[in-house]
């Protein structure tokens, strides 16, 4: 590698690791997704460091585990004296930095979210698809400024037009941006807000997808008890049988909105190649966190550490540089993504950041089929409150609720080695053990049984050593023995 790559980062919201149809959802349709795969290389067993919004993005925005970042919850009022973000790292290293869409570091509740020393020189703001703020909102403003009202379009039955939608004005922005002349590389961040919460697609594309045709949530009956079990641990919705809020069309609409991103992506991925930068960009496809999508009878996010909620999406492709057409199941975390991000672009304080370079990997210097001996997960008083509902699909939740409301709090860390994963909700005496190799969905706790104890107080252990080695700043360097 000798001249950095411009870096197109690109962030849906709130998408599961399983909805790509060429890693084995046959029920999905990603073409261009599927494309980035047989182009690049993915991982398929990515861990995100917190299953909701701010702490996710604090922590693979700074290269830092989110109790170290000092971000934990959403709905934050500020971000004082911030860890340095990736984007001021490459900004300082000469690229040109551009953000789009959603940042979400602090409360964008009855306000649009403050800058911070960001290293961003191109901003076009959008936290979510909705008409809330008075200015300041880029994405509403353009809508406004098309002849659209967005609570008018969003509530009646054909939904949002997709071309006054999020994610188009979101590709015109990004097409805008990488067609600038300039000297230097750059890095553009592009923050789709779907498939994020309210299910509500343009009617064009949810009608693509029968409730029908799909294979439904991941649940069993003994979920219900488990969950009440689990009551007293923050989530945005009470479990139920996915029949009582029509799971399979939830997905169906999740599905929906999956495909258009990706509609939306070759766009983008289409300029690249017009402008001819192909070459010399790197793509990343990602998402910050999971959505339940009716697993275990729950919607939504919140504090649980199942797979769908903390395995994401990640997809390396630059050609000539990234192993084309290979499928990884090692395991690594968004951090390492932050790491690799820093690495490549040649950016310094890359032993600052707590992730692992996956750059050995991704060029062919290091095997595939290893990263990481475990991966890790947190969630600290942190209940999103943005989105609480009854989880229709036909009728947005209510989306009144702010980031910033009052909620109570819960402690809760994830500790996922090769074959179990353990979370342990501090506090209230209560945890999930689950052996991911004979029940890779969940379905069997064996915190209390008695058979998995010695495995229960190894994976104790290894979890506590973890959340103490990675959590504590021990401060400035050591100059003198006293």
């Amino acid at each position: 590698m000798t001249t950095p790559p411009n870096i197109l980062w690109y962030c849906t919201d709130q998408q599961r690791f399983d909805t790509i149809a060429a890693l084995g959802n046959p029920h999905v349709r990603t073409p261009t997704i599927d494309a980035l795969v047989a182009e690049g290389t993915a991982l398929t067993h990515c861990y995100c460091q917190s299953p909701i919004c701010t702490p996710s993005r604090a922590s693979f925005l700074t290269g830092l585990y989110p109790g170290r970042a000092r971000n934990c919850r959403n709905g934050n009022q500020d971000y004082p004296n911030h860890p340095k973000l990736v984007s001021k790292r490459l900004a300082e290293a000469g690229y040109d930095c551009g953000l789009i869409g959603k940042f979400h570091l602090q409360s964008a509740g009855r306000r649009t979210e403050p800058r911070l020393d960001d290293g961003y020189r191109y901003w076009k703001f959008s936290h979510a698809p909705r008409d809330d703020w008075p200015d300041g909102h880029d994405y509403a403003e353009w809508v406004r400024s098309l002849g659209g009202d967005l609570d008018e379009l969003r509530n009646r039955d054909e939904r949002v037009p997709p071309d006054l939608h999020q994610t188009a004005w979101a590709t015109e922005r990004a097409m805008e941006f990488v067609s600038q002349e300039r000297s230097s590389p750059w890095m553009l961040s592009v923050n789709i807000y779907d498939p994020h919460p309210p299910f509500i697609p343009p009617r064009i594309y949810a009608e693509q997808f029968g409730a029908d045709a799909m294979p439904g949530p991941h649940f069993q009956e003994s979920d219900l008890a488990t969950q009440a079990s689990l009551a007293g641990i923050d989530f945005q919705t009470l479990a139920a049988h996915p029949d009582t809020f029509n799971g399979r069309k939830i997905q169906a609409l999740y599905y929906a909105m999956i495909a258009q991103v990706d509609e939306q992506l070759a766009r983008l991925l289409n300029c690249l190649d017009a402008t001819q930068q192909r070459d010399n960009t790197l793509v990343i496809f990602t998402s910050d966190h999971g959505e339940s999508l009716g697993d275990h009878g729950l919607l939504f996010k919140g504090c649980r550490f199942y797979e769908g909620l903390v395995r994401v999406p990640l997809i390396f492709r630059w050609p000539g540089h990234v192993q084309a057409g290979q499928v990884s199941d090692a395991l690594v975390e968004l951090l390492d993504k932050s790491s690799t991000i820093v690495d490549v672009a040649g950016a310094p304080g890359l032993d600052e950041l707590q992730g692992q370079s996956l750059w050995p990997m991704l060029s062919g210097q290091a095997p595939l089929d290893h990263h990481r001996d475990f991966v890790r997960s947190e969630y600290y008083d942190a209940l999103d409150a943005a989105f609480i509902g009854t989880g229709s699909p036909d009728t947005p939740v209510d989306d009144t609720a702010t980031d910033d409301d009052p909620v109570a709090g819960t402690f809760g860390t994830m500790y996922r080695d090769h074959r179990h994963k353990l979370s342990v909700y501090h506090g209230h005496a209560v945890g999930e053990l689950y052996d991911l190799v004979e029940d890779p969905w969940e379905f069997h706790n064996l915190w209390d049984d008695p058979g998995s104890s010695a495995i229960k107080s190894e994976l104790l252990k290894s979890s506590f050593d973890a959340t103490v080695l990675t959590g504590v700043d021990v401060g400035t360097r050591r100059i003198a023995p006293m």
